[in-house]
């Protein structure tokens, strides 16, 4: 089976299913529709791409060992247990069908038969008369039994050939419905046309778009896929487009032939930047700590000497950092980011930091000549490393555009919000929400615990009920099992609830679910916790 020009991803098992009425066929190769088991996503799927789930279902499972593949083998196994039940009901519906239909037409050939009888004894008593009744037999007695009712019923049906009836939707043909997963966005770039009336083009199917406005991809055979392929204009005026997901791609993207820079090597950038090299992206790296660019450089990566220096030799150079104050020193700082920019230059902001800190940014970088946009991201370590993150982007349009394929090489998602400012607010609200769930999930834990209850069945109960997540399930197994590597810095989600409290402040809006929550995350941080993941919260409350 196939895998791609990189063959990094294995295969993925999925269903072809009847598209959207309103949802053209893309022209060029002949491609199916497909929904992928495990991930509730759609795409068109070349031909060629499809293969059997029987035939290669063992390779598939020793090339991919992970929790949501084997979830998704596992629905697919349900699938056809059920599809068997039915085929079998279906066989024998089929067989009394058949039986009655072979009955129903033996009748109307005894009733054909007795109608010729009729009418030649009708035609011996008219054999006197005009021959206008010897047609009027004639024509009742071809109208009733030249053709079986089931017969009639069927040349009348306005089903055309070779469409499938209305009750085959979503028909499945489980032996040509593997299809293949390799890198994560792997398309052509794509613009974006100036007015939201304008219908969507052939769009991305491999990464998730929700934009100001509506997106097209002339260099893609694919049509944008939205949420049962429905554009959705909020009262703001902004529509979301939303894409098949990257996990289903086909091929690889087409890389800027702009020059990258990337400043921050740490848990994410780590990941991005890895990304960014797989996808064959030219990329410049430096890092506060140099010895961390070193495996980067030997993935084929420049080396930047300063910020500056990295600024002035790339075209867009993006940044990771950890705190507002971090991402301040980078661009004002000695031989920092403002240092390197001229007119054209772009820089592209990656870290969560405040609205504020973002704004000032952006007025220097903008002062200078330069371009700039905020993306924020969010997710973790293993998200950055499997190019799965979610990117929200504010600021400069265009330059959004330039940097399409960086951001398929390094997410499955990206939000256009607007004006500076908007992606850094939307970024602390996200990180509000999760980090007070996680300390909700510690407290949950420590409570089963101290009333004699069974922690494990309890994350076996939430698995089962509608908080089920991979998060939960994650950070559930890291108390578990005490392992609190860091996956997402402790030190780094109070930062952000600390911002996010900030944030309701500016607009006199109460915030006491995270205020809490970040008082528990700071007794964690007094128990020396401040380096390990956001699970280790759990900590505070056994202490």
């Amino acid at each position: 089976m196939s895998r791609g020009k990189l063959g990094r991803y294995p295969p993925w098992p999925g269903k072809i299913v009847n598209p959207p009425k309103d949802l053209k066929k893309p022209r060029g190769k002949k491609c199916f529709f497909v929904k992928f088991f495990g991930t509730e996503d759609h795409a068109w799927i070349k031909v060629e791409q499809l293969k059997p789930y029987h035939q290669h279902k063992e390779e598939m499972i020793k090339i991919n060992k992970g929790k949501r593949f084997q979830q998704a083998v596992d629905a697919v196994e349900e699938f056809l247990r059920k599809t068997k039940g039915k085929d079998q009901a279906s066989s024998h519906n089929s067989s009394e069908e058949k039986n009655r239909r072979n009955s129903s037409e033996e009748r109307g050939k005894q009733s054909a038969g007795e109608e010729k009888r009729k009418a030649s004894l009708s035609e011996g008593k008219l054999k006197k008369g005009t021959g206008e009744g010897k047609k009027r037999v004639s024509s009742v007695s071809s109208e009733r039994g030249s053709k079986s009712p089931l017969k009639r019923a069927q040349d009348q049906s306005p089903r055309k050939r070779g469409r499938p009836p209305k009750d085959e939707k979503d028909l499945t043909i489980p032996e040509s419905s593997t299809v293949k997963r390799v890198m994560t966005g792997t398309v052509a770039g794509f613009k974006w046309p100036p007015s939201v009336s304008e219908p969507v083009k052939d769009s991305d199917p491999h990464f998730h778009h929700f934009l100001l406005s509506q997106t097209e991809k002339p260099t893609v055979c694919y049509q944008a896929i939205t949420k049962k392929l429905k554009v959705c204009e909020e009262e703001t005026g902004s529509t979301s487009i939303q894409a098949a997901d990257s996990t289903a791609v086909n091929g690889s993207i087409t890389p800027t032939d702009k020059k990258i820079g990337f400043l921050g090597l740490g848990l994410m950038g780590s990941g991005i930047v890895s990304n960014l090299l797989k996808m064959g992206h030219t990329v410049t790296v430096w890092n506060r700590t140099a010895e961390k660019c070193d495996l980067f450089i030997q993935e084929g990566a420049r080396l930047g000497r300063t910020p500056a220096e990295v600024v002035s030799t790339c075209d867009i150079t993006f940044a990771c950092v950890s705190d507002p104050k971090a991402a301040k020193d980078l661009v004002l700082g000695p031989s920092g980011v403002l240092q390197g920019i001229r007119p054209g230059k772009c820089y592209v902001d990656m870290s969560t930091v405040d609205a504020d800190t973002v704004t000032e940014l952006a007025q220097v970088i903008v002062s200078r000549g330069g371009r700039f946009l905020e993306a924020p991201v969010s997710g973790n370590q293993q998200l950055s490393n499997d190019g799965m993150l979610v990117i929200l982007a504010a600021g400069d349009r265009g330059l959004y555009e330039d940097c399409s394929s960086c951001f398929q090489a390094m997410g499955k998602t990206s939000f256009f919000l607007g004006e500076v400012g908007n992606a850094a607010k939307m970024m602390l609200i996200v990180n509000m929400v999760q980090g007070s769930f996680m300390a909700t999930i510690a407290e949950g834990l420590t409570l089963a615990q101290v009333t004699g209850q069974s922690q494990q069945t309890l994350l076996d109960i939430l698995n089962q009920g509608q908080l089920a997540s991979i998060f939960l399930d994650q950070k559930c197994q890291n108390i578990l099992q005490g392992n609190f590597k860091p996956d997402f810095y402790l030190k780094y989600i109070q930062k952000d609830l600390r911002l996010a409290i900030a944030l309701g402040d500016s607009v006199n809006h109460p915030t006491p679910m995270a205020a809490a929550a970040n008082e528990v995350y700071k007794r964690a941080k007094a128990l020396d916790q401040s380096d390990n993941d956001m699970s280790a919260v759990y900590r505070a409350y056994i202490h």
